[in-house]
């Protein structure tokens, strides 16, 4: 039968690459010489650093840049408040991952309001779409795609 997966997920290594080349990009820039911007990454957070908030929102924007270009999806952030530390100001970026219960139950719920003779289900952080026709499939990505997530969607392994 066929069917297909709806995953939220983030490539690391592309998120690393996008953060590398941030890095790179506020050590060389004029305006950050002497300051304390920098950019760190770990495992799924992303913390930024400056001198002022007006730093800090340009520094995230460098970051929200590259990860655009390397073909991730910016809705994944989850920028959290400033905070003050010392002579400084740093703010925490989540990355976003994984399908939660709300957001699995509100797929589910469009996909069945459509009408459209498939079956959701879900199966750990992914939903998983089966029905009789690959058509059908096909329309159930194509409204979700038209639907509007607090998260970016990719639809994986979609066998006949």
């Amino acid at each position: 039968m066929p069917s297909f997966d709806v995953v939220s997920e983030v490539e690391q290594p592309e998120l690393r690459n996008a953060v590398d080349q941030a890095r790179r990009e506020i050590d060389n820039r004029f305006d950050f010489k002497g300051t304390s911007a920098a950019v760190e990454l770990s495992e799924t957070t992303i913390q930024l650093r400056g001198d002022a908030e007006f730093q800090l929102e340009q520094v995230l924007d460098i970051v929200r840049m590259k990860l655009a270009k390397r073909g991730i999806d910016v809705a994944c952030m989850d920028p959290q408040e400033v905070a003050k530390s010392g002579t400084g100001v740093k703010q925490d970026v989540l990355i976003r991952q994984g399908i939660d219960a709300d957001l699995a139950k509100k797929i589910q719920r469009l996909i069945k309001d459509s009408k459209i003779k498939v079956q959701a289900s879900l199966q750990g952080d992914q939903v998983r779409v089966t029905g009789k026709k690959r058509d059908d499939l096909q329309q159930v990505i194509a409204l979700l795609r038209a639907e509007t997530f607090d998260r970016p969607l990719q639809y994986i392994n979609f066998r006949d």
